[in-house]
């Protein structure tokens, strides 16, 4: 053990410091006297001054909960994240090993449980050693004292009260010792120590015992050997200047000296200490990561920390939300599994670079809880730019995220099928689906009537074309088809439905239109993964939850989030809109390459320009949508076309092509931890209403085609006239055309012949024609949107 200093001062030593112990008396005599405690002895004037100013200081300085910091578990309930403006974890004292609570003691306040507030004995013992030392060996102010400085400082809110609390005056010192002797009257010793341990700081980030037992040794502190205590132990004094991370050199002295002293008070023996000494400083630090960057899944922690600022349950305002999650000691609870998870990162990063002019997205919900189970994108969260980091959320709703979303393609047809099967259509409802269909907008029906539009809507088909039902039609994505069928459903109902379902439609001005099933709304991708997950779930629509529960800093239950379900469609709509998209990932289907060992399904999506493709996929445990869109790294939004994405030439983006091995490559990485689950079986329906082929009534005379039609029927309605082959006055065509099956009550349209070349510019086109100077109304019918560009 290295040889101390002697105690023994010189004369020289104490003459010099006479004039500041006086001082030290006359202020002692002030306190006392200002705290009406019988005090012997005259003041001067300014000293009486000074004692009544004492008197209107604050006897009293209530001890508000310490800031704590929260943690965020998976739902395995291991931590991903932690957030924080002080990183502590409180512990009682009896959490903290005895031979830390000794060497706290020894160090800084020896007498501590002898004494009262203010221990004069020590203080000027204190005093006299440190000057013989020519430094600081021994603490001068008492444990309370320093308690006390410490939960003013901890209790600033301002700027000004922060430096009130440390000011270097008279003033300030007194009405800590004030407080000091609030404490020690209101509060045992065990409290005053447990509080001291917990609100000190301990150096590198560390606040409180148990943080800082963790951040330096990865232990907790009722396990601490006595070196680690004596090293911790002396930390308080110079958190900064003693930091074990950066000055070993000092922190070993410091810890030697804490040693040292607890064998001179025979705390331990001087064999102990010496052979603490011998060893090193045995660090073991572990990492200390505030917020979500440094999280095992960055945008989900962002998304639950977004989520549970718009909670009003957690404070009335955002800033005592964001007090709470950093300062309130919250346990939160998540959904996300970190396997998943990471499947889900390592397919985003495969197959889109960071630094693409891409993004690539996958998002993935549980069928009946809600749960997300992952987010993912290809983009890393951080500040390099030139790395492809953001910090902008591309994967959730805007309310959660920084994008305004993405178009979605025929991922959409699922509502107008859905809607469809809803109204009573049998699965087996079929129109001739021609490779371009032009139909007059006004014969939408909307929620309050015709859409209120006339131009004529020209839809397009990408795919295959001919007489198609509701099977074949929407696993082969025909455009012409979904047209007609929406034709039946109008516009409310699938837009209503998709809005159940949890798309957050919130602009029917733009987004309720002829080309809605087309998919032309902004959407994320957690959306449309909870959308399917609702067909998954057999019609059972659960709103997406990134947390189960929060816990308070006691580990009582602060308040919990349930499932919030509700049965949206009928059970066997929902078996019949799996039975169709099963056929996707069949032989033969699109989706065909991406089939997994589980039975799965799935619907492809593509948008204008193809700026954006889509694969929504699902099981009955899981439903995962993968998204790819084009983006330059100034946040512009560019065609997939001619790019390299994942290091992969991209002639011509397709769904089934670009995001649809990306989904691929997630889900069968975890398809061996999902359930053995196959869909049900749907029972077919025959239609509620009478279901009739429309008549071919080309040439017939408006009357007879009218009569023929409404003994069918049908609802007649004329659309005005069109050129024609056929004399001027007949029938020139219908919409839907001939052939098409149509439910009672279906309105169709008859088109007059003005006869050939005829034409004028109001004339509204017949069924399958071309727009007179092309005005195509809202879309260009190619089925990829309507040619609105995605933003972010």
């Amino acid at each position: 053990m290295p040889g101390r200093r002697p105690s023994t001062l010189t004369f020289r030593d104490v003459t010099s410091q006479l004039g500041t112990i006086v001082v030290f008396s006359v202020l002692l005599g002030v306190l006392v006297a200002g705290l009406a405690i019988p005090f012997a002895g005259a003041l001067s004037q300014g000293g009486k001054a000074l004692s009544k100013s004492v008197k209107n200081l604050p006897e009293e300085l209530p001890a508000e909960p310490l800031a704590q910091r929260s943690r965020v578990l998976d739902a395995d309930g291991k931590t991903i994240a932690t957030f924080y403006d002080e990183n502590r974890i409180n512990v009682p004292l009896e959490r903290v090993a005895p031979i830390m609570r000794q060497a706290i003691v020894a160090i800084e306040d020896y007498r501590f449980y002898e004494h009262g507030a203010i221990d004069v004995k020590g203080t000027l013992r204190a005093f006299l050693t440190n000057q013989a030392n020519n430094g600081v060996t021994q603490g001068g102010s008492s444990i309370t004292q320093q308690m006390a400085k410490m939960t003013q400082l901890s209790q600033a809110k301002t700027k000004a009260e922060r430096k009130a609390a440390t000011e270097d005056t008279y003033k300030r010192k007194i009405q800590e010792l004030r407080y000091a002797i609030g404490f020690e009257q209101k509060y045992s010793k065990d409290w005053i120590l447990e509080r001291y341990l917990n609100i000190a700081y301990f150096g590198d980030g560390a606040y409180g015992i148990q943080a800082a037992s963790r951040h330096y040794f990865s232990t907790n502190a009722s396990d601490l050997t006595l070196p680690q205590a004596a090293l911790l132990a002396g930390l308080v004094k110079n958190p900064v200047g003693y930091d074990p991370t950066r000055f070993t050199d000092r922190a070993l002295a410091r810890r030697n000296t804490v040693l040292n002293r607890m064998a001179q008070l025979k705390i331990i023996t001087e064999d102990q200490a010496a052979q603490a000494e011998q060893g090193g400083l045995g660090l073991k630090v572990a990492p200390m990561r505030n917020g979500c960057l440094g999280s095992k899944a960055p945008f989900f922690c962002d998304y639950v920390r977004r989520y549970l600022l718009a909670d009003p349950a957690l404070g009335q305002t955002v800033a005592d939300r964001q007090q709470l999650l950093n300062a309130g000691g919250l346990t939160i609870r998540t959904t996300v599994k970190m396997s998943y998870q990471k499947a889900a990162d390592a397919a985003t990063a495969s197959h889109v670079k960071a630094t693409d002019n891409a993004i690539g997205a996958l998002a993935s919900v549980e069928p009946g809880t809600g749960n997300v189970l992952a987010i993912s994108q290809s983009r890393p969260m951080g500040r390099e730019k030139g790395k492809g980091q953001t910090f902008l959320n591309y994967v959730v709703d805007s309310k959660y995220g920084d994008a305004n979303g993405f178009q979605a393609g025929s991922t959409f047809k699922l509502f107008v099928l859905a809607a469809a099967l809803e109204e009573g259509l049998p699965s087996s409802t079929s129109f001739n689906s021609p490779a371009t269909l032009s139909i007059p907008q006004n014969e939408f029906e909307t929620c309050d009537g015709p859409y209120a539009v006339y131009s004529p809507w020209v839809v397009h088909n990408s795919t295959t074309s001919g007489r198609k039902n509701m099977y074949n039609g929407t696993q082969e994505s025909v455009n012409t088809f979904f047209a007609q069928l929406e034709k039946q459903t109008g516009l409310c109902k699938p837009y209503a439905l998709a809005r159940s379902m949890g798309v957050d439609l919130s602009d029917p001005q733009h987004e309720r239109v002829p080309s809605f099933t087309l998919g032309i709304a902004d959407v994320s991708p957690l959306e449309m993964a909870g959308a399917y997950a609702t067909v998954a779930a057999r019609g059972l629509h659960c709103d997406n939850r990134p947390v189960t529960r929060i816990l308070n800093n006691e580990g009582r239950v602060f308040k919990d989030y349930p499932k919030n379900c509700q049965q949206v469609m009928q059970q066997n709509t929902a078996d019949t809109v799996n039975d169709i998209l099963r056929g996707v990932m069949r032989p033969g289907g699109f989706g065909s390459a991406l089939a997994l060992d589980k039975p799965s399904a799935g619907k492809t999506g593509t948008i204008n320009e193809n700026m954006a493709v889509w694969f929504d996929g699902y099981t009955p445990a899981i439903a995962t949508a993968a998204m790819v869109a084009g983006a330059n790294q100034e946040g512009h939004w560019i065609t997939l076309n001619g790019q390299t994405v994942g290091g992969q030439y991209v002639a011509t983006a397709h769904g089934s092509t670009t995001a649809g091995p990306m989904w691929a490559d997630m889900m069968k990485a975890i398809q061996d931890e999902l359930p053995n689950l196959d869909f049900v079986k749907p029972f077919k329906v025959e239609s509620t209403q009478q279901v009739s082929i429309v008549p071919n009534v080309a040439g017939m005379t408006s009357d007879d085609a009218r009569a023929t039609l409404e003994n069918l029927g049908f609802t007649v309605r004329f659309g005005g006239r069109v050129a024609s082959q056929i004399p001027r006055g007949l029938v020139a065509a219908s919409n839907p055309p001939a052939g098409s099956s149509m439910v009672s009550g279906s309105t169709v349209t008859l088109y007059l012949s003005s006869g050939p070349g005829s034409l004028t510019q109001s004339t509204p086109n017949p069924p399958g024609g071309n727009p007179p100077g092309g005005n195509q109304g809202p879309g260009n019918g190619n089925g990829n949107g309507n040619g609105h560009k995605p933003h972010g």
